[in-house]
Parts: C-alpha cells; sequence; structure tokens
C-alpha cells in the first residue's frame, strides 16, 4: 500500500529524513521514518531509485502532497556532473509503502 494513503502528519526533516504517522492493521496511528538518502540518488541532476545520498547534490529540497490525490512529492535543484543545475521531482509513493504502520521502500 502507498504510504500516504494510510497517513497523516507526512514531512520531511532535515532534507532526508521522511516521517509521517501511519495506520497500522489495528487502525492505530504510529509515528515511522525513512531516511531518503539510503534509497534515492542523483544521476546526473535527476533523482533516481535505488542510489543514495541525493542530499549531497541537491539544494532546495522540498516536499508537498501535491494535487487532488495528495501525490508524495520531492523537489529539489540538483547538480549534474557539469555543476549545472537542475530542477527535479520524485513521487515517493512509486516505491515508498506502508508496511504495518512502518515505512518500508519497495
Amino acid at each position: 500500500m502507498s504510504f500516504h494513503a494510510s497517513a497523516s502528519h507526512i514531512e520531511l526533516e532535515d532534507g532526508h529524513i521522511l516521517k509521517a504517522l501511519l495506520r497500522n492493521e489495528d487502525g492505530d496511528e504510529q509515528e515511522s521514518t525513512l531516511d531518503l538518502n539510503e534509497h534515492i540518488g542523483n544521476d546526473n541532476g535527476h533523482f533516481h531509485w535505488e542510489g543514495g545520498d541525493f542530499q549531497s547534490s541537491a539544494d532546495n529540497i522540498s516536499f508537498d502532497l501535491e494535487g487532488d490525490d495528495n501525490v508524495p512529492i520531492l523537489r529539489a535543484v540538483l547538480r549534474d556532473a557539469e555543476g549545472e543545475d537542475h530542477d527535479a521531482d520524485i513521487n515517493l509513493s512509486e516505491r515508498i509503502g506502508n508496511d504495518n504502520g512502518h515505512l518500508v521502500f519497495n
């Protein structure tokens, strides 16, 4: 299950820690965190999954729930190999889920 459909108080701490209250199988909410730096990288100015440490080459990192479906989007300006800046975004619901009240990378 995509995490944002069963979450509240979703926020980004320190530019790379996703934090939310997630409902577990009993319907109770519990706090969970996931370090996005362990799962998202910078591929020459573009976010990519199964990378790492995107934050070290990023500026203006932001997170928001966007659109009518409240899609969780991470945005940043990422530097490429030549040092040029690129606006980048990634839909966190593509690979982050809720496993019984815990944020998990799928």
